[in-house]
């Protein structure tokens, strides 16, 4: 029996339910809603995993439906606290970065960096995602790795730890230390690959529905997850964009906008309102609130290191400017910075942020991933290093924290001769992808495609050229390649 992982309706009404909490929708209407959905047998969302192990009855399904839509019109007091338009967002933002004048610029080589950083993030953190805290500490102290310095491997691990913490199914073949060879396929990778199309095709005046278009026509839909299998599904079924990040759709405030923000801040340089304003016409496809802000203030805070600077706390600060300052998220990621800020052991750090969000919040969702990366890259003083060890030792989305944390970090090394050839070596400068013709480019080819948005296109160039160049050789081994993985991180 198929289950398809995140679009059963009986597995969406716990996060629903959850999601209607965080948002203080009317707690009595909530409660009533609950209480109606276990009398008939309904259970709690998947803790972990996108779907429960049996499918339900063709009346339990229905119900689930109906509670969906009755829970979706439930308002509560974030609804004026977080507005989602972007003029509403504006207005609530005192300090609105002004528009940027044009002339700031940025490398290609700083480009290469930032790519090369995500996807150093991102493989680190692939084979403990989904693991709870003390198995992503346990499994490093296991051998000698804490705090965490290098990439995890199975060699030396007792058994019984594996039994306990088993890697990511998907990921252990692929991002271990031993059988690492280029980079896998993720979803943290394809989707800065989509914009890169998005970008060609559109230029920076692209609509939500390109980025509909685009998705239908190039991504596979076994490749979305979360908010963006909502969101496809939606689309599939005739919904309209923005209406597809809200129907039926409990993790419009989940990680998966914030994964796709890098390349609106990379092809903004020194422009952070242009940058959330690009990703919020992005993010609205798939979310709402605090998961289009996540979105918004991760591409404002990567301009701003694209543009040129070195400090990562004045990038984190502009970040916080273009999210509206009594949501849930700009209190988080403050808290996060302050805390990080002050505590100078990290482990401490991170026992706090768990003890803050663990127990409220779903592992995938923005606010405590994005207060969790926010807090890696304060402690660390944007070191490259540092910033991405930290943001996977933390938990929770462990590949996406270290694929953003890698990639503001790796523009504020600003070359990639700056980051450790330990780090950068085993990808081959190959990236494996099941989006359009990416499949085995090179970081290199991708820094110099990406380097051509900088500037607008032109308002006729509406076709997409062919893309692939052949990657700079990459180093001999002393075994043969063994093939490149198709499978994606998540499950």
């Amino acid at each position: 029996m198929l289950r398809l992982t995140w679009v059963q309706p009986e597995d969406l009404v716990g996060h629903e339910l959850d999601q209607a909490a965080l948002d203080g929708r009317d707690p009595a209407a909530v409660a009533a809603v609950a209480a109606r959905w276990r009398a008939a047998g309904g259970h709690d969302a998947p803790p972990r995993a996108g779907a429960s192990p049996t499918a339900a009855s063709p009346a339990l399904r229905r119900l689930a439906e109906s509670l969906l839509d009755e829970l979706s019109d439930l308002t509560g007091p974030s609804t004026a606290a977080e507005p989602t338009d972007l003029p509403d967002i504006v207005a609530a933002c005192p300090d609105w970065p002004a528009p940027a004048p044009r002339g700031a610029s940025v490398t290609p080589a700083r480009l290469e960096a930032a790519w090369l950083g995500r996807a150093v993030g991102c493989l680190l953190g692939k084979p403990v995602e989904k693991l709870p805290l003390e198995g992503v500490r346990a499994l490093a102290r296991a051998t000698g790795n804490w705090p965490l310095d290098t990439w995890f491997t199975a060699r030396g691990v007792p058994a019984d730890l594996l039994a306990a913490y088993p890697w990511n199914r998907r990921s252990a073949p692929t991002s271990l230390a031993e059988n690492i060879d280029g980079m896998p396929e993720d979803d943290d990778l394809n989707y800065p690959l989509l914009n890169l199309l998005l970008l060609r095709r559109h230029g920076h005046g692209f609509t939500t529905a390109d980025v509909a278009r685009l998705w239908l026509d190039e991504l596979p839909a076994g490749r979305a997850f979360t908010a963006e299998r909502v969101a496809y599904r939606n689309l599939l079924d005739g919904v309209e964009p923005p209406h597809t990040a809200r129907y039926r759709n409990p993790f419009r405030e989940w990680i998966g906008a914030l994964i796709r923000a890098d390349l609106h801040g990379w092809t903004r340089p020194g422009d952070p309102a242009a940058a959330a304003a690009q990703a919020h016409r992005d993010a609205v496809l798939t979310h709402t609130g605090n998961g289009v802000y996540a979105a918004m203030f991760t591409a404002a805070a990567v301009a701003v290191a694209a543009g040129g600077t070195h400090d990562v706390h004045a990038c984190l600060r502009t970040g916080l400017r273009v999210v509206p300052p009594r949501s849930r998220l700009a209190r988080a990621v403050t808290d996060a910075i302050e805390l990080a800020a002050a505590e100078p052991d990290f482990d401490t750090v991170v026992d706090r942020l768990h003890a803050r969000h663990g127990a409220t919040h779903h592992w995938v969702h923005a606010i405590p991933n994005t207060a969790l990366t926010a807090a890696a890259l304060t402690h660390a003083d944007g070191d490259f290093t540092g910033s991405i060890t930290r943001a996977v030792s933390g938990g929770w989305d462990t590949d996406s924290n270290g694929a953003t944390a890698g990639g503001l970090a790796g523009l504020l090394a600003g070359d990639p001769a700056a980051l450790p050839d330990r780090w950068t070596a085993p990808l081959r400068n190959r990236l494996a992808s099941s989006v359009a013709d990416f499949d085995g480019i090179g970081f290199d080819t991708l820094a110099h495609l990406t380097h051509r948005l900088t500037e607008p296109l032109p308002p006729h160039r509406r076709t997409e050229p062919h893309l692939r160049t052949e990657p700079r050789t990459a180093p001999a081994r002393s075994t043969p390649p063994r093939p490149t993985s198709r499978e994606a991180s998540r499950p």
